[in-house]
């Protein structure tokens, strides 16, 4: 299943797709932010239109690569910031390539709730889940509903919903 199929399947809905911007470091070695490329083409399949300038890196991040949890929050924190013209009153899905630990979404949806979004929900491709009995990493990309007590994951690798 696709991001398309998996947006539609959960009933996802938005005014607006924003991707997580990439560090200008990293996008200038690579020649593309992956995350915007998703988001664009699932703009295109499902016709909410993307919006790349609703969301800004205002602070370059070192990689996530191997840092903890509590470390990737702090890594992130303050790194966004987003425009009140874009994200004012609007319902929108930040899209990502992977989910690890949700600081990033996290740190992004921030961003957009202090510019006036309505809403914010993280919609991903695939997320990083952990072995139970090994510290191994694995990238789950099958759809696994799960209700929480503040927010609904659903993944396509995995979306959640800040209140």
């Amino acid at each position: 299943m696709g991001m398309a199929e998996g947006w539609i399947r959960f009933g996802m809905e938005a005014d607006l797709l924003v991707s997580v911007p990439a560090p200008k470091s990293r996008q200038r070695q690579r020649g593309y932010n992956q995350s915007a490329v998703l988001a664009r083409a699932l703009s295109e399949r499902i016709g909410i239109p993307f919006c790349p300038q609703a969301l800004h890196r205002v602070r370059s991040t070192p990689s996530q690569i191997g840092l903890d949890r509590k470390d990737r929050w702090g890594n992130v924190r303050g790194a966004f910031v987003a425009d009140p013209r874009w994200a004012g009153g609007k319902q929108i899905a930040v899209v990502d390539d992977v989910c690890t630990s949700g600081a990033t979404l996290e740190a992004c949806a921030a961003a957009l709730y202090e510019a006036g979004a309505r809403s914010v929900w993280g919609f991903t491709l695939a997320r990083v889940i952990q072995r139970a009995l090994r510290s191994e990493k694995l990238v789950q990309v099958v759809p696994c509903p799960t209700e929480g007590t503040i927010s609904r994951i659903l993944c396509e690798g995995g979306t959640k919903k800040w209140s």
